[in-house]
């Protein structure tokens, strides 16, 4: 498993029927998680200590129980800032676990000692476009929601990249790819978080199972004559590591070889010595 264990603004500090404590900066947040099947005591003190608490509603969705947390606030990873913010089910604007695949690839990106242009699909709140600009690369950041890429924004230029050279594109992300092959346009690396259903604009229904490798053969036609990495991140529990193996490399490496790695990713917690799982990843890299 491929574990985020750099953090310092950011812990899971313990697990529990269906929960995880969590500490984002000096704020204690509970909320809860489809993966924690254990019921163990709460002998730590957070656990009545909470700034916020997020319940699950047995009808699907939930909603926030605040005591003391700010609209807004701040953490960081390593010269990366990201502002978060409680939202509807149960999000505060970033997945700490990912920091496994940002250092990843910003050591790839630092060592490819040439330009390296990366495309980052459904690229949410920008915490891999912040991570991948920081090592050098140009980015084009894409996603749907016109609110998510202006929060990526503030998120870059707290990091100190205003004046990165990132493209921030708010559209769908496959009508995006087809018009970039017709424009001709290519990249060094492609990241990808897609989500396991959505809508289109136009009421399109995305269903990870029935997209996901016609959108990994389209995205192969964008790559560069020398391409550094290929990355795709699975929160879908039926796509295991295995299968994003197989699908980078039906497409991928049949075309440009090198090899593929799959794994899950994960977090430490602090007070069990667990390591909480989180998803999926699959890297291709030359």
């Amino acid at each position: 498993m491929w574990v985020a264990e750099n953090w310092k603004d950011y812990e899971v500090i313990d697990t529990s029927n269906g929960e995880k404590l969590e500490r984002w900066g000096k704020y204690i947040l509970l909320r809860p998680d489809p993966q924690v099947l254990w019921d163990t005591p709460k002998e730590n003190k957070n656990w009545k200590q909470l700034n916020a608490h997020y319940h699950r509603s047995k009808k699907g969705g939930g909603e926030w129980e605040f005591f003391d947390l700010p609209e807004q606030w701040s953490i960081h990873y390593k010269e990366l800032t990201f502002h978060l913010k409680p939202f509807s089910f149960k999000h505060t604007g970033l997945f700490p676990e990912q920091a496994a695949n940002w250092d990843w690839f910003s050591s790839l990106i630092k060592n490819a000692n040439r330009p390296i242009k990366v495309l980052n699909l459904f690229a949410y709140t920008g915490g891999a476009t912040c991570a991948a600009a920081k090592a050098g690369a140009s980015v084009t950041h894409v996603d749907a929601s016109k609110g998510m890429v202006t929060w990526a924004k503030e998120n870059a230029q707290a990091s100190g990249l205003a004046d990165a050279p990132i493209r921030w594109i708010v559209d769908d992300c496959v009508k995006f790819v087809e018009r970039e092959i017709r424009r001709g346009n290519h990249y060094d690396a492609i990241i990808m978080d897609p989500p396991s259903y959505g809508r289109g604009p136009k009421g399109e229904i995305w269903k990870i199972e029935e997209k996901i490798h016609p959108f990994i053969a389209l995205c192969e036609q964008l790559l560069s004559d020398n391409p550094l990495f290929f990355l795709v991140n699975s929160y879908t529990t039926g796509l295991a590591p295995a299968v994003l193996t197989y699908l980078i490399s039906t497409e991928v490496v049949k075309k440009h070889g090198g090899h593929v790695i799959s794994d899950e990713i994960g977090l430490p917690v602090s007070d069990n010595g667990l390591i909480l799982p989180c998803g999926a990843a699959g890297r291709w890299e030359a």
